[in-house]
């Protein structure tokens, strides 16, 4: 018997609806739940236990949502938990990483850029990545406090976000990057706002395209007796709802009614 099933994402705040919208054009009739974690938002500056726990707790929920395939759509909870979820949950999981590989094969000059939070950069998974895809490229890591709390107040274009965006690009574009991974998923939001204070000339690498083909082709290969379920969209928080609805509403692109979780997962 073929079995309808769901797309579950989560993400520690809003961010992650930039992967979601990449998820919808290639998936366009399948049902996707969002969750944003938003009452325990930023991950970045959390320990890698409080993350793993969230991550576990969230996929537990989305699990019970009727999800069959999961997206962690944060690169610092796919640092922290992507093993262990993987490990306890049979069904295809995928995870961001930031995108060091096309990155450094893009850069003209080898010197590539990260904006990242603190938690991805100090991560292990990242200190991988970087040891199998640098190559001979120099890639120089920055992180980027407060601008993850920026995207989810919905502040994407006011001058203290530019600020920060400055703040942050200005030691890449000292060492001459020609190349900024954006290494957080909140921050394709801010993608406008960094392109205008780094100039036209550096390339700007987001992930979440890449990841919605990845998820395609694992549900492809793992899910076969499998159909789409109805296309629709449904999103939850662990933060204020009102707050969320409005927020996400402006990220998603129409408006949405965001839902707070159950008391058990908050």
């Amino acid at each position: 018997m073929q079995k309808t099933g769901a797309i579950g994402v989560f993400d520690s705040g809003v961010g992650g609806l930039s992967v979601l919208r990449h998820i919808r054009d290639v998936l366009p009739n399948e049902k996707l739940i969002y969750v944003a974690d938003s009452g325990h938002v930023p991950y970045g500056e959390k320990s890698r236990e409080y993350i793993e726990a969230r991550s576990h707790l969230l996929t537990h929920f989305l699990r019970q949502q009727g999800a069959d395939a999961i997206v962690i759509a944060c690169n610092t909870a796919s640092a922290a938990a992507v093993t262990s979820l993987r490990s306890q949950f049979s069904i295809p999981i995928i995870a961001m990483e930031p995108a060091v590989k096309p990155a450094v094969t893009a850069s003209r000059n080898g010197i590539v850029g990260v904006l990242a939070t603190t938690g991805t950069l100090a991560s292990a998974r990242f200190a991988a990545l970087l040891e199998r895809y640098a190559g001979d490229g120099e890639i120089i890591t920055q992180g980027c406090p407060g601008l993850v709390e920026q995207v989810e107040k919905g502040e994407l274009n006011s001058a203290y976000t530019r600020a920060l965006i400055e703040k942050y690009t200005t030691p890449l574009l000292a060492r001459g990057v020609d190349t900024i991974i954006l290494g957080c998923t909140h921050y394709p939001f801010l993608a406008s706002v960094i392109a205008d204070v780094v100039s036209s000339n550096i390339a700007l690498v987001d992930t979440g395209a890449a990841v919605a083909r990845q998820l395609q082709k694992r549900m492809q290969a793992e899910l076969p007796a499998r159909v789409s379920g109805m296309a629709a969209a449904h999103f939850f928080t662990s933060g204020d709802e009102v707050h969320a609805s409005r927020i996400m509403s402006i990220l998603w692109g129409e408006n949405v009614a965001v839902q707070r979780l159950p008391q058990a997962f908050l």
